[in-house]
């Protein structure tokens, strides 16, 4: 057998077996290189692998918009960016680090500690909500690891007039007060999704796709009318700082609907400095805030004098000597005025003239009245916090308290709740709920007392702002007011207060055909003049001055012309 077929399969082994050699090799070397890149440079790649890669991003979307009755702005979002930073990327010796700090208004060593503290992060705050132009100055420095989102920020133009009704929003577009946490379910935007591509410096590079788009909140509509509320609180804060009261409200509605058109308080904060949102300052002091309201009740126990069908406006009553004895408790009138009719007990504000009225009645009869114009109990605004007031029942046998509630003592009620119950007077005896939110239809009133009961008890409280009333003070030149002032004593942990009062008016303008029903109340004015008539009563007659003229409500009381005719 010749050697050379033997030579020949050999020499196929040799090669086989070294080309499988060299495939083992080649096998081993890039399993080799695989863990060397997975142990020794997996960050490296992992980083160069996000910086390329497609990713998931936010898509804002703004917070509906809150607008006054004529559709002017109460709360918006405008458009801020805000800068984050990923630490672990981060070359802290860049050359343009100490420009970054500069424009985020921080020294060099407070970020660089900051950043250093953070090593192991991916995602740190720099600074949130700065403006789109600030944004773009730290973007053009092209530091690594330094990125920039979009978002919205809340900003209220009418800044401090509105902000007890508005409220404000958190850093990440939550409400916290007001209507902005009240109707956070309306106003909340939730953010789209968008898959983009990114590029090394992580700046977006290509769009690919919408995942989910982004939904606005749902804008809103007030019943204020903001010319209102700026007139409202400027006269509402002048009037608190001439007396150097404690505070005050102001609630201003339509006669007719109910709607709110003004409503503000003092002391107040501006909205869009976050520095100004202390607590004792937030709190909407017309819906949350209960005071006695005094002799502004006496209309509505006069009211129901005549409903009980015992009495009529002509009714004289007998308040001879100033004063009454009931059950051991004495009830004083400034002084003695002798017999009064039922006018003449609202003219003068008279304790006694009431206190006979209420107890010669049913026990219910003033009580019940109270109850159905809404005192005693919340509103339906939803507004966070509204208190009900207190409206206690009575039995018969509690003969002082159903006085002492007559002429306004033993219940109390928000600014509010007193504009509210003389709706009913302004409405010729039908009540409708007040509203915040602008609505296409009304509400639907409630009648809760006889027309000619109303238009009477309103008649008589235009004898208020005559020269012999207490509301003189009250008066809008060119038209008829009706109203009522109230001085009460606040009451401490001691029980009532000698030197500190509220001082109350609700009126009624015009009293012809009403528009406006307005309440003023100011928390402890400090100084001589510290009456109904005397501090609240002139803050009614401006605000509403102005008022009537914005609203182009016609006169209903100019001098009557003498028929002179003028030589020129």
């Amino acid at each position: 057998m010749s050697d050379k077929p033997v030579t020949a399969a050999i020499s196929r082994g040799w090669r086989l077996w070294l080309v499988m050699l060299l495939l083992l090799l080649v096998a081993l070397g890039i399993t080799g290189r695989m863990l060397g890149l997975y142990i020794t440079e997996q960050d490296f790649l992992q980083g160069q692998g996000e910086a390329r890669t497609v990713r998931v991003i936010q898509a804002p979307a703004h917070r509906g918009i809150i607008a006054d009755r004529h559709g002017e702005p109460l709360a918006v979002s405008a458009p801020v960016a805000t800068i984050w930073a990923d630490p672990a990327k981060m070359n802290l010796e860049h050359a343009s680090m100490g420009k970054m700090a500069a424009l985020l208004q921080m020294s060099r060593p407070v970020l660089l500690r900051k950043l250093s503290e953070n090593r192991e992060r991916r995602f740190i705050y720099l600074k949130r909500q700065v403006t789109p132009e600030l944004a773009s100055q730290v973007l053009a420095l092209a530091i690594p690891g330094v990125h920039i989102d979009r978002e919205y920020k809340r900003f209220y133009p009418a800044g401090e007039v509105t902000t007890h009704l508005v409220g404000f929003t958190d850093l990440d577009g939550k409400g916290q007060e007001g209507l902005e946490l009240s109707f956070e379910d309306w106003l909340h935007a939730e953010p789209g999704k968008q898959m983009v591509m990114k590029d090394r410096l992580g700046r977006t590079i290509k769009h690919i796709r919408e995942l989910s788009p982004a939904q606005n909140g749902s804008d809103m509509q007030l019943t204020i009318d903001l010319r209102l509320q700026y007139l409202a609180y400027r006269e509402l804060k002048a009037a608190v700082q001439t007396h150097k009261a404690d505070g005050g409200s102001l609630v201003m509605l339509d006669a007719a609907t109910g709607e709110i058109l003004a409503m503000v308080n003092q002391p107040s904060y501006n909205p869009n400095d976050p520095a100004q949102r202390i607590p004792s300052l937030l709190r909407n002091r017309a819906l949350t805030d209960v005071f006695e309201p005094g002799s502004t009740m006496k209309p509505l126990t006069v009211a129901a004098a005549l409903m009980s069908g015992k009495y009529r406006p002509e009714t004289v009553v007998h308040t001879a000597p100033g004063y009454i004895r009931v059950k051991g408790n004495t009830i004083r009138d400034h002084r003695n005025y002798g017999d009064l009719d039922l006018t003449g007990i609202i003219t003068k504000s008279s304790n006694v003239g009431v206190t006979k009225l209420a107890l010669s009645m049913d026990p219910g009869a003033v009580v019940n009245l109270m109850r159905n114009v809404g005192l005693g109990q919340a509103t339906t605004l939803g507004y966070p916090g509204e208190s009900s007031g207190v409206l206690p029942y009575l039995a018969d046998k509690q003969v002082v308290e159903r006085a002492t509630m007559s002429y306004g003592y033993g219940l109390s009620v928000t600014p509010l709740q007193l504009a509210q119950s003389y709706l009913a007077l302004a409405n010729d005896g039908v009540m409708t709920p007040p509203s915040l939110i602008r609505q296409s239809e009304a509400n639907t009133g409630v009648r809760v007392m006889p027309t000619d009961v109303a238009r009477n008890v309103r008649a008589m409280m235009e004898t208020v702002i005559s020269a012999s009333g207490t509301g003189r003070r009250a008066a809008v030149p060119g038209y008829r007011v009706a109203g009522k002032t109230g001085t009460v004593h606040k009451v401490g942990s001691g029980g009532y207060i000698d030197d500190q009062y509220i001082s109350v008016f609700a009126g009624i303008a015009p009293a012809s055909n009403p528009r406006l029903v307005t309440v003023v109340m100011v928390d402890n004015p400090k100084g001589q003049e510290y009456y109904g008539g005397e501090v609240a009563a002139p803050v009614f007659s401006r605000t509403l001055s102005g008022a009537l003229r914005l609203l182009n409500v016609p006169p209903d009381d100019w001098p009557k012309p003498t028929g002179q005719v003028v030589q020129r």
